[in-house]
């Protein structure tokens, strides 16, 4: 069974750091994907960025440069170390995996994810 536990959010003035962490267990795909998700009320689902099982990421526009992704597979956790965070990223951050028979880079462009975390708050503000 795949379980996806997640940590690491909190409030931070403009300027700050923060990394979450998503503890993955119960992942048995050769090819898979991971991605970070944020969600606003009212607002559509934003992908922030994503690793897949050959170690590819990708960014959104709005977080390159900024956030960076990356996995330990000894410890089988995701992270996002989230650098300079503006105002605009407050939101509840979920991390998500995909995976199968296909590459994992095609598992990055799917529109929906099968396992997600529980999600965590990420508010920035002075």
């Amino acid at each position: 069974q795949v379980e996806l536990v997640e940590s690491g959010g909190g409030s931070v003035q403009p300027g700050g750091s923060l990394t979450l962490s998503c503890t993955v267990s119960g992942n048995s795909f050769n090819n898979y994907c991971l991605v970070w998700f944020r969600e606003e009320p009212g607002l559509e689902r934003e992908g922030v960025a994503n690793i897949d099982s050959d170690g590819r990421t990708s960014y959104a526009e709005t977080v390159e440069g900024r956030f960076t992704i990356s996995q330990d597979n000894v410890k089988k956790t995701l992270y996002l170390q989230m650098n300079n965070l503006e105002p605009e990223d407050t939101a509840k951050y979920y991390c998500a995996l995909e995976g199968g028979k296909y590459s994992g880079d095609y598992y990055c462009h799917q529109p929906e994810f099968t396992y997600w975390s529980q999600g965590t708050q990420v508010t920035v503000s002075s």
